[in-house]
């Protein structure tokens, strides 16, 4: 390896160069068959599925800054299903289940790895809940077990089993859950797609949606008009924003997220820990970093700052369960906006606008059901609007007739 990279660093002709992963950038055309706004994993995969699966390859994606440059590039790449309601954990399910199989469909490495996520229970309250969380996820072929401070110790040696003063009682294991490389799903995606004939066009901010007559027919960008037979919005932090130029509102709030990652050390934990008791979860990457993450921001703002208080709680409840980390250093720190919605399950399908869809509301999660989003999606534009059943249960008409989808306390933390 050094050697080849010495040996091409020396030369004129990269090998690369002329067979590259992704296109060189075009000018925009008139108009697509399909508009995705947002260049972060959702909009890839639905580009990609929509190409591969549909046919569907005249299809533009506009994104305002980079690729995958948005919240796709500022998650901790947890991957699960072991949620709450009986729609939540379908739909994550088959995420997980399309996961596995990623680096062989798109002959590219994704660096899966299922390590299993323990999430712990402090209080006889979190038990039952943990119970009935199992018998649900066992329901949907989840591999996921309720266990005791035994087998707990046996996962993680070094966990403090009195963190905070609040004994482990039990844990929820969830053998499924796993980390990928978040860019690399989006390179993966995007590679796929654009060897297809979807074009990426960066730098490209939509400025307005046109709408005519209850009707979505091209949006307005800072590099011309484009028209479309279809839009789909997938800009997540800013779907509210966004929603509000197509003419409707959209029961999102948007809080700052962050995260941090230590120096890394050798090898100490394989699970992702997570507790919800102390707001806080633990993992350590391939690299022997550790990942920590708490939280979203207690007040909603449209920034990706990182903040001092954020990072004192956070690192104090991850001290509490591994106080040997007290010594180590913090490497770097990040923000991301998490759109939230009022029951905390993602808003998907149709809009009050014709021929305008949704992939919004998705919280902490987004990244975890980038694959199904992508192929759901896709599968609603080729049937001409016609929603999947998977996806059924989060229209945002939910709200209105009262059935939520209330995935509240599924997560690691309080949002």
């Amino acid at each position: 390896m050094p050697f080849a990279l010495l040996k091409y660093g020396l030369k004129d002709d990269f090998p690369f160069e002329k067979d590259p992963d992704l296109p060189l950038p075009t000018d925009l055309k008139r108009h697509y068959d399909v508009v995705i706004i947002g260049a972060g994993g959702h909009g890839l995969a639905t580009a990609y599925y929509l190409a591969k699966y549909h046919g569907i390859t005249n299809v533009a994606i506009l994104e305002m800054g980079y690729l995958a440059g948005g919240n796709m590039a500022r998650n901790t790449a947890v991957i699960r299903s072991n949620y709450l309601t009986s729609e939540g954990v379908s739909f994550y399910s088959e995420s997980v289940n399309m996961y596995k199989g990623l680096a062989n469909e798109f002959d590219f490495n994704i660096m899966y790895s299922r390590r299993g996520q323990l999430t712990l229970a402090q209080s006889e309250a979190a038990v039952r809940g943990f119970r009935q969380r199992s018998e649900v996820n066992k329901h949907f072929d989840g591999d996921t077990d309720l266990i005791g401070p035994d087998d707990i110790r046996q996962l993680v040696p070094t966990l403090n089993m009195n963190a905070g003063g609040l004994p482990v009682l039990a844990g929820l294991w969830h053998r499924d859950g796993a980390t990928a490389r978040h860019d690399a799903i989006a390179w993966g995606y995007a590679k796929g797609a654009t060897q297809r004939g979807v074009e990426i066009h960066q730098q490209t901010e939509v400025t307005d949606v046109i709408v005519e007559n209850g009707r979505a027919t091209g949006v307005k960008t800072n590099r011309g008009q484009v028209n479309a037979g279809v839009i789909i919005q997938a800009v997540a932090g800013r779907s509210s924003l966004l929603a509000a130029k197509a003419g409707f509102r959209m029961p999102i709030t948007s809080y700052p997220l962050q995260a941090m990652v230590t120096q890394p050390v050798k090898p100490f934990l394989d699970p992702l820990v997570s507790s919800p008791a102390l707001h806080c979860y633990v993992q350590q990457t391939g690299r022997g970093e550790i990942v920590l993450g708490g939280g979203s921001d207690p007040y909603p703002l449209y920034s990706t700052r990182s903040t001092l208080p954020m990072k004192e709680e956070v690192l104090t409840n991850a001290v509490k369960l591994f106080p040997f980390m007290a010594n180590l250093r913090l490497l770097r720190q990040w923000g991301g906006i998490a759109d939230m919605t009022s029951d905390y399950s993602p808003i998907m399908g149709i809009s009050p606008v014709e021929n305008y869809y949704l992939d919004a509301g998705w919280g902490t999660w987004g990244f975890k059901a980038t694959p199904i989003a992508g192929k759901t999606m896709a599968e609603l534009v080729a049937s001409g609007g016609i929603v999947p059943d998977l996806i059924k249960p989060f229209s945002m008409e939910r709200f209105n007739r009262f059935v939520q989808v209330n995935e509240m306390g599924a997560t690691a933390a309080s949002h």
